[in-house]
């Protein structure tokens, strides 16, 4: 995936574009009902689809190259009553660069649970949700085309907040008492927190750390499997920041503290983690 990708509001004047990436990643993916991505099928999806649903697109270097509609408000933030994605495609010559999937995500950090529908026959989507974690709760015939289309869900994703801090090219972490992983320190948001609160109040808990929180900037979100949350997906989003020299005093729930290389990362830390150290080596904040 691009580092310059960005996801944004679908406005009127990307309707040329979007109905073009439309047509041909649809007869791409599943090209058996007669006239998929053409005629009077092309001709309805502005007038119906990109009207009925709220719409996102991935933009890369100036250019629209993935379309995400979502039926649900999203009013709240995130916590979410759910949404149901009416569609998402990729421009062909866009694919298997991690578009679909931060549009999926994009999407569950606006609504929270997600539901969708796909043609059985369409085995690549098929996989590509069942990695992202979705399960399947049903089947029912499409009265459209007659095929039997496959009901998707999942739950909404676990959110949390981390905290960056590299020393020596090692990067701090924390294991908790009666566990044999280590985490970042950081961890999940209390009601009415915000993401920067919620840290500057777990760095405190976890490791005697005062942090202000006007001095946390969030760095990156890390979409991966929470660690023993039997597949349910999590959203991290990292921060850096704050005093460089510390000396950190383990709370009550914190059995140790230490600072790990890649390879001892990668052997002793939760999945999330190499996500992370990945992210800090292409930034050459650690070594590779």
């Amino acid at each position: 995936m691009s580092s310059e990708m960005i996801i944004r509001r679908y406005e009127d004047s990307d309707q040329g574009v979007v109905t073009d990436l439309w047509a041909r990643a649809v007869q791409q993916a599943h090209p058996f009902p007669d006239g998929e991505g053409r005629g009077e099928r092309a001709r309805i999806l502005p007038q119906m689809d990109l009207t009925a649903a709220e719409n996102w697109v991935a933009e890369r270097e100036g250019t629209v190259v993935g379309l995400l509609g979502v039926l649900g408000d999203g009013s709240d933030g995130g916590s979410g009553g759910g949404g149901a994605v009416g569609g998402l495609f990729v421009a062909p010559e866009a694919q298997r660069a991690g578009i679909g999937r931060e549009l999926l995500e994009h999407a569950a950090a606006v609504h929270g649970a997600l539901t969708l529908e796909v043609f059985e026959e369409n085995d690549p989507a098929r996989r590509f949700f069942t990695h992202l974690g979705f399960m399947e709760r049903g089947r029912r015939t499409d009265e459209e085309t007659g095929r039997p289309l496959v009901v998707l869900e999942r739950a909404a994703p676990l959110h949390s907040v981390s905290w960056l801090h590299v020393r020596d090219g090692r990067l701090l972490s924390v294991r908790t008492r009666g566990n044999d992983t280590f985490y970042l320190p950081g961890g999940k948001y209390e009601p009415g927190e915000t993401a920067r609160e919620a840290l500057s109040r777990e760095l405190r808990e976890e490791l005697g750390l005062v942090v202000p929180v006007e001095e946390l900037s969030e760095a990156f979100v890390i979409h991966a499997v929470a660690h023993a949350k039997n597949g349910r997906r999590l959203r991290m989003t990292c921060f850096t920041g704050g005093p460089q020299d510390i000396a950190p005093a383990p709370g009550r729930e914190i059995a140790e503290y230490a600072w790990f290389d890649r390879r001892e990362a990668r052997e002793r830390c939760a999945p999330a983690h190499a996500q992370v150290v990945n992210r800090l080596v292409a930034q050459g904040r650690m070594p590779g």
